[in-house]
């Protein structure tokens, strides 16, 4: 997996080494364990999935971890991009809005030995006001636009990494908060499972533009 990442352009060695580490066939289902290393999104219940390792990857090289951060993670799913995160940053906090799920991934961290995780259940796109700022921001479900929550709780300088678009077409980006405004870039188009929340995607709606461009589609505008 790990060698299929570097062809993929995957460069930082401290990523790769953690993803190569961390088993991700625990964080699946036991009946589809043996796809657990394919490059392929994979069903966890509940109607979400587990990242393919590629975009998992992706998200968490671009957030440019040093090991000191104190990270928000929108969706902690199966909590597998939850370790991976924990390897790489100070602290992680994480909401999840299925109870079921939460509890399930805060039990396997907890027995994997991390420490330094913070599982809650909650509406993912209000944050968690009362521990930010956070010096990174991962958003692992699309979203119609970037939440005013969430920007205001990222620390100056900081980054956020968001798939923002439409319900089920969103295209990933990266965003740098510097004197209050948001640099962004493109990284590629993608399909997550959308966020439902008070700033997120309503059961059985639909998306629409942001304040930081025309997040209604998975076309990217200009970069900033």
């Amino acid at each position: 997996m790990v060698e299929e990442l570097r062809r993929f352009g995957i460069r930082d060695e401290r990523v790769l080494s953690v993803m190569e580490k961390i088993p991700r066939h625990l964080f699946v289902p036991e009946h589809i364990r043996h796809l657990a290393y394919e490059d392929t999104p994979l069903p966890i219940g509940h109607g979400q999935t587990i990242s393919q390792p590629y975009i998992v990857a992706l998200m968490t090289e671009a957030l440019g971890l040093t090991g000191q951060e104190k990270v928000l993670e929108i969706g902690t799913g199966s909590g597998y991009q939850t370790a991976i995160l924990a390897e790489l940053a100070g602290e992680v906090f994480s909401i999840e809005r299925v109870p079921e799920l939460a509890e399930v991934a805060r039990r396997r961290l907890a027995e994997l030995g991390y420490r330094n995780i913070y599982v809650r259940v909650g509406d993912g796109t209000l944050g968690w006001p009362e521990e930010a700022p956070f010096d990174r921001l991962i958003v692992t479900g699309g979203l119609p636009r970037v939440p005013d929550p969430l920007w205001d709780q990222l620390a100056e300088g900081g980054r956020l990494v968001a798939p923002i678009g439409g319900r089920y077409d969103q295209y990933l980006w990266v965003y740098t908060k510097e004197r209050g405004r948001a640099h962004k870039r493109a990284l590629c188009p993608c399909t997550f499972v959308p966020i439902l929340g008070a700033h997120g995607f309503p059961p059985g709606g639909r998306g629409n533009k942001g304040p930081f461009g025309l997040f209604g589609s998975s076309r990217p505008p200009e970069d900033v």
